[in-house]
């Protein structure tokens, strides 16, 4: 691996069409691993990133080897998303038009360990600040309990990282996503909670 060929880039709406099926197969992937032992479906991944195609205020963050995607990151206005992300902030009484969400991050594991992590959360936060007007900058991760079968022994959560980058965990916030693990038969509903950072201009 030469780092010298790594490059980060920014993309938002129409731009991204090229890169959809690429992303897709990166986010099945990537996804198999713990915590989210994702039985990744194509066409719904296909659907899922169309969201962001559509959205102008969007942004997916890719990261290439040279020509080949090997990371990406995603993030919209929380206006923009389904009601499952929504409903927990209004339910608490945020006004959904001040918070920027930050969506999922996928890396080929063979470039973790470089920094790309960081650029991830640097250029979508950068993307916030571009848009204006946000007051709050989240994500929301899956709660696994800590002797699921599948948690590798040498398993590491990215607590401490997401705290550096002065994100706080919000147990409050919380709602739930549906998909299939690897070894169930059906879809079935994960927990997943919120993690919130004060924006300051």
């Amino acid at each position: 691996m030469n780092q010298g060929n790594i490059s980060v880039k920014r993309l938002s709406g129409a731009e991204l069409h090229p890169y959809i099926p690429e992303l897709a197969r990166l986010r099945i992937e990537v996804f198999r691993d713990f915590p989210y032992l994702y039985d990744g479906d194509y066409e719904y991944e296909k659907k899922y990133l169309q969201t962001y195609i559509d959205c102008p205020e969007s942004v997916i963050v890719l990261a290439f080897d040279g020509d080949k995607i090997i990371g990406a990151s995603t993030a919209i206005p929380l206006k923009y998303e389904t009601d499952e992300v929504k409903q927990p902030f209004l339910d608490l009484g945020y006004a959904v038009e001040d918070v920027f969400y930050c969506g999922e991050s996928v890396l080929d594991k063979r470039y973790r360990g470089l920094g790309l992590g960081v650029k991830f959360f640097e250029q979508r936060e950068a993307h916030a600040q571009d848009l204006g007007g946000f007051k709050h900058i989240t994500f929301c991760c899956v709660e696994r309990p800590a002797d699921h079968p599948r948690r590798p022994a040498d398993y590491t959560p990215l607590d401490a990282f997401w705290n550096k980058r002065g994100y706080v965990k919000h147990p409050e916030l919380k709602t739930e996503y549906t998909w299939k693990d690897l070894d169930e038969q059906e879809p079935t509903a994960k927990p997943m909670t919120f993690w919130l950072r004060e924006k300051h201009d």
